[in-house]
């Protein structure tokens, strides 16, 4: 992905003609599919001049030939440059995500990815909440 190389990425994912894949994008609805799942990497791609991935928190379960990797993605990107500049703003975007891996003759492949943003806590998370207080 950090190299914009599709089909590395296309290698990456199960081909096996019986099982589908399922891609979640943060904040996007679950892709089913091979088509699907490899074009919105190909739409990503398309449209981000840089990104780096700094995995963090990653745990790993291993299960006869399947897999499950949990990790934090701290991912810095940056879009289409504007005004004649080299690259767009960078931004900072944190993720967690579980992919579900599966050996084959091939190798591991993903059978499933599954990225949820994080969302920042604001300086007025004091932890007094009016929704969280008792109605009457």
């Amino acid at each position: 992905m950090e190299q914009g190389d599709f089909d590395t990425i296309t290698d990456l994912w199960l081909d096996d003609g019986a099982t589908e894949i399922s891609c979640v994008h943060p904040g996007w609805p679950v892709l089913t599919g091979r088509g699907d799942v490899l074009r919105s990497y190909a739409l990503i791609m398309a449209n981000t001049d840089y990104i780096q991935f700094f995995l963090t928190d990653v745990e790993i379960s291993l299960a006869a030939d399947v897999a499950v990797v949990t990790c934090t993605e701290n991912i810095l990107s940056g879009g289409p440059a504007e005004d004649g500049a080299e690259l767009g703003p960078l931004v900072g975007q944190l993720v967690v995500a579980t992919n579900v891996f599966r050996r084959t003759s091939e190798g591991w492949k993903v059978w499933s990815h599954h990225g949820s943003p994080v969302i920042p806590e604001t300086d007025t998370d004091d932890g007094d909440d009016p929704t969280d207080r008792p109605t009457d």
